[in-house]
């Protein structure tokens, strides 16, 4: 079974009632947790934060790799890798230590925010005003917004119009022959039979 990143076009779901259970079980330990709440200074996402998010975007596989165009443990593009400084590590997040991948995921999240992993972020409770992992704002600092893009982006450009296309060339006029293929039938050698020219 291939795995699919949860952060990739994102769908409408709907909130079941063990969604909506499980995301407010999830968000009420994480603020009632002392390991998620920072003392005195700012604070980035701790390891259980990071962790967690790992373990939503690639089953808590660090060095994943599937060959859907995202790497390492929470999921990053190549484009994104290299536009925030990962290639300093390693050439894909997959060949990154879990450290340098969340040294680098915090530069996407001081641009980004949470929503750089829009599912599970959502389904972790973490949120743009919240960047540490707790409800506790005031206590922390942005320590990234972990969006997945390739980097910081101006506004898109305009679209050019696309050219008018030509009609299509009228089908030449069925000749009404046929040819039966046999094994061992090329195009080429077909075409010689056939007597079609540059076949």
């Amino acid at each position: 079974m291939r795995y699919t990143p949860t952060h990739r076009a994102p769908k409408a779901t709907r909130l079941t009632p063990t969604r909506a259970a499980a995301a407010t079980a999830t968000f009420a330990a994480a603020v009632a947790s002392p390991v998620f709440l920072s003392a005195g200074t700012a604070a980035a996402a701790d390891d259980s934060t990071w962790n967690a998010l790992a373990q939503c975007e690639s089953g808590g596989n660090w060095h994943i790799n599937t060959g859907n165009g995202y790497y390492g443990g929470i999921q990053f593009s190549q484009g994104t890798w290299a536009a925030f400084g990962g290639t300093q590590y390693a050439s894909r997040a997959d060949l990154a230590t879990r450290g340098q991948q969340i040294a680098t995921a915090e530069k996407v999240q001081d641009v980004q925010g949470w929503g750089a992993w829009p599912a599970c972020s959502a389904g972790l409770g973490l949120t743009e005003a919240d960047d540490s992992g707790t409800s506790n704002a005031s206590d922390t600092r942005r320590s990234g917004g972990h969006r997945h893009s390739h980097a910081p982006t101006a506004a898109p450009a305009p679209t050019p119009a696309p050219a008018p296309t030509p009609a299509p060339a009228p089908a030449p006029a069925p000749s009404g022959a046929s040819y039966v293929v046999k094994s061992g039938d090329t195009l080429s050698l077909i075409a010689d039979r056939e007597g079609v020219a540059g076949g």
